[in-house]
């Protein structure tokens, strides 16, 4: 089976591929808003339509939310098995003012890089999970089969913390297990590389309270004798680095692993120009460590991060009070084999050792994760980079994410498989904004990028 008649056959058929992803853009599967949740079935019914139409034995299944749509395809017994995952439901899309035109009309207008499909979920993530239904639609068109075995599984509740994400994973595993899977919910390196992520950071996060007098102060009958809480917690948080941007929390970097010198080299052959990414936010100093790379500060390192502080009188005018209580929320991005327990367990000690004695901390848990490091030396790593490279002109890359993508982690640890992630949005995209969009140049090669892929198997 050749690929290049496919190539084709998606050129010729990019019309009415673009009529089938506007149609399911059509259908408000908000998942977060009740209201919704006969738009989220009406979705699901519709891709179990349409894999169904070729060929795919695709259900609805039913979960305490939103249902799940699951599907498979038989193949040659000697060729991979993959699982595709994709989510159906979208962000809300207030405000709703702020939009060029109804968000669930979608409209095709011309963008910064021609063409583009303006909804919302067009880029997250339905414009993205249909370039890999429309491969799959193509092989069968022209060669009546697909050259590996396929399992689907579609979330209606990706938007909303995925509550019975887990439980159905758990309950499905030996249905659902497969040599590796795919997703495609990530975009190309500044807009313009294709990139694999490889990489993914977990994240600890933490509340924290400072209790110090049994009630709000007078600052002039107290001031200077009694202990202000927000001057204790400010001093410790100011603590939390040092002057080269380390953790100081003793064992954090327990776990860390070193970046290997193969993949260092991809990531300074994608030419990251930092200045002009922290320029865009009125930056220009990298404030990581100081013996790292800023990818590597955002990709490769741990962090710790204070996310908010408060505490005292913060309304108009003075009220001259030693607050009784200072609050801060801090999160930790977690990389290689870190422990989320035993990070949360060395804040708090860190934390605890530095209170003065009639002082005392409360903590409140927050959820946490280890990060995800993916196996690249499956050979599906390298034959999806090398069909990316040969459709995008550009050589593809293994990269990392600074952010979690919980799906990923759960693959390994539940389904015990490892995760290739790519996908085509670009940076301007305004996922979860008002005019979402995803280019038509994005939809049309994300196919043939996929198709390029199942033609490697074969």
């Amino acid at each position: 089976m050749t690929t290049d008649p496919v190539l084709d056959h998606i050129d010729a058929d990019l019309p009415n591929a673009i009529a089938r992803l506007q149609d399911l853009l059509r259908i408000r599967s908000i998942s977060t808003d009740p209201e919704f949740a006969d738009e989220c079935q009406r979705a699901a019914e519709w891709l179990v339509e349409d894999l169904q139409s070729i060929g795919i034995d695709a259900t609805v299944r039913p979960t305490p939310g939103h249902p799940m749509v699951v599907g498979h395809m038989d193949g040659p017994v000697e060729a991979p098995h993959i699982l595709f995952y994709g989510h159906y439901d979208v962000q809300p899309v207030d405000p709703v003012e702020l939009w060029d035109s109804d968000p669930f009309d979608p409209a095709v207008v011309d963008g910064p890089h021609g063409q583009t499909i303006r909804a919302r979920g067009s880029s997250d993530d339905k414009g993205q999970l249909m370039t890999f239904v429309e491969a799959c639609r193509a092989w069968k068109a022209v060669h009546g089969s697909l050259p590996c075995r396929l399992t689907i599984l579609f979330e209606g509740e990706e938007e909303s913390s995925s509550p019975s994400l887990v439980p159905f994973l758990t309950e499905n595993a030996d249905e659902l297990r497969a040599d590796l899977a795919l997703i495609c919910d990530t975009g190309l390196f500044q807009s313009q590389t294709p990139a694999i992520m490889t990489m993914l950071r977990g994240l600890v996060a933490e509340e924290v309270t400072i209790h110090g007098p049994a009630r709000d102060l007078h600052s002039g009958m107290y001031g200077g004798v009694a202990m202000n809480p927000i001057r204790v917690l400010t001093r410790v948080l100011g603590g939390l680095h040092d002057d080269q941007g380390r953790v100081t929390i003793p064992g954090f970097y327990d776990g860390v692993p070193d970046l290997d010198a193969e993949l260092a080299a991809q990531w300074d052959a994608l030419g990251f120009d930092h200045k002009r990414f922290l320029g865009d936010v009125g930056l220009g100093i990298p404030a990581g460590e100081q013996d790292r790379t800023p990818l590597e500060m955002i990709w490769s390192r741990p962090t710790a991060e204070i996310n908010g502080i408060w505490g005292g009188y913060t309304g108009a005018g003075f009220k001259t009070v030693l607050p009784a209580q200072a609050h801060a929320k801090i999160s930790f991005r977690l990389v290689g084999d870190q422990d989320p327990v035993a990070i949360r367990a060395a804040f708090r000690d860190w934390i605890t050792a530095q209170l003065p004695a009639d002082c005392r901390a409360e903590f409140k848990l927050s959820g946490g994760a280890g990060g995800s490091r993916m196996a690249t030396d499956h050979p599906l790593f390298e034959q999806t980079r090398a069909a990316l490279t040969e459709e995008w002109g550009d050589e593809a890359a293994y990269v990392g994410c600074g952010g979690s993508i919980p799906i990923a982690g759960h693959f390994k640890t539940i389904l015990c498989m490892d995760a290739l992630l790519t996908g085509f949005a670009r940076d301007d995209d305004n996922i979860h904004s008002p005019n979402e969009k995803y280019d038509v140049a994005c939809f049309h090669k994300g196919i043939r990028s996929w198709a390029r892929m199942l033609g490697k198997l074969a």
